[in-house]
C-alpha cells in the first residue's frame, strides 16, 4: 500500500512516515500543499494523510482536488481542529475519514489500513494462496503452518503479489507499490528482494517469474 503524508510540522510528518514504513507501507512525504499536488500528479496513492492547515496551498484545496480528480485515493484528514463542526466541514470537502491531533499511532495505522482496503477491490482480511497465509494487520506470514520471518520490504512485496490473486505484476508495478519516490527506477531492488523472499519461503517455489512480464503467486 502506498501512502502520501502531507504535514507542515516536519518532525511529525517524518515520524508518521517512519512509523508507517515500519508497518510495511511505502510512504512519501510533502510538507506543504503545493508539494502534495506535485506528488499526486506523479504517483498513485492508496491513502492520503492530509493536514488541514497547510502553507502555500491549503489542505482544504488539496482535499477538493483529490476528491474531484483522484477518486481511488482515500483521504484521512489529520488536524488539531477536532470539534464536531470542523469534522463535518472536513468530511464535506471529500475526506473519507478524520483524525484529530493528538492521536494514538496505533489508531492512525488502523484507519489507514481500513481506508486502503476501500481503495482497492475487496479482499479478505487474511490473504491465502495454497499453503501460504499472510495477515496484513499482524504482519505475519505462515507457510504450511510455520512462521516465516520477513523484512518489511519482503513482506510488502509478498502482500502485493498475493493481493493480485494470481495475476502477473511487473517489476515496475512492484516498485510503484512497495517502494517510495526516492527509489531509483533502474535499480535491481525488486530482483534482490525477490531472491531473498524466495529463499525464505522455501521449496517448492511459490513465486513464478515470466521474463518480460513479471511475477505472480499462482
Amino acid at each position: 500500500m502506498r501512502v502520501l503524508v502531507v504535514e507542515d510540522e516536519q518532525l511529525l510528518a517524518d515520524a508518521v512516515a517512519e512509523g508507517l514504513r515500519r508497518e510495511s507501507f511505502a510512504v512519501d512525504v510533502a510538507y506543504d500543499g503545493d508539494g502534495a499536488l506535485q506528488r499526486l500528479g506523479l504517483n498513485e496513492y492508496d491513502v492520503l494523510i492530509l493536514d488541514r492547515d497547510l502553507p502555500v496551498v491549503g489542505g482544504d484545496e488539496v482535499c477538493r482536488h483529490v476528491s474531484a480528480t483522484l477518486p481511488d485515493t482515500r483521504i484521512l484528514m489529520l488536524t488539531a481542529a477536532s470539534a464536531v463542526a470542523q469534522r463535518v466541514a472536513g468530511l464535506s470537502l471529500g475526506a473519507d475519514d478524520y483524525l484529530g491531533k493528538p492521536f494514538a499511532f496505533t489508531e492512525l495505522v488502523a484507519r489507514v489500513r481500513a481506508l486502503g482496503r476501500r481503495a482497492r477491490p475487496a479482499t479478505p482480511p487474511v490473504l491465502e494462496r495454497g499453503d501460504l497465509r499472510l495477515d496484513p494487520n499482524r504482519r505475519e506470514v505462515f507457510r504450511e503452518g510455520h512462521y516465516v520471518g520477513l523484512s518489511r520490504k519482503e513482506f510488502a512485496v509478498l502482500e502485493e503479489l498475493m493481493r493480485a490473486e494470481g495475476a502477473w505484476i511487473s517489476a515496475e508495478q512492484l516498485l510503484e507499490r512497495a517502494w517510495d519516490e526516492h527509489t531509483d527506477p533502474f535499480s535491481n531492488s525488486v530482483r534482490v528482494t525477490m531472491v531473498s523472499l524466495r529463499r525464505k519461503l522455501g521449496e517448492p517455489a511459490v513465486i513464478e517469474t515470466l521474463a518480460g512480464v513479471g511475477y505472480r503467486v499462482p
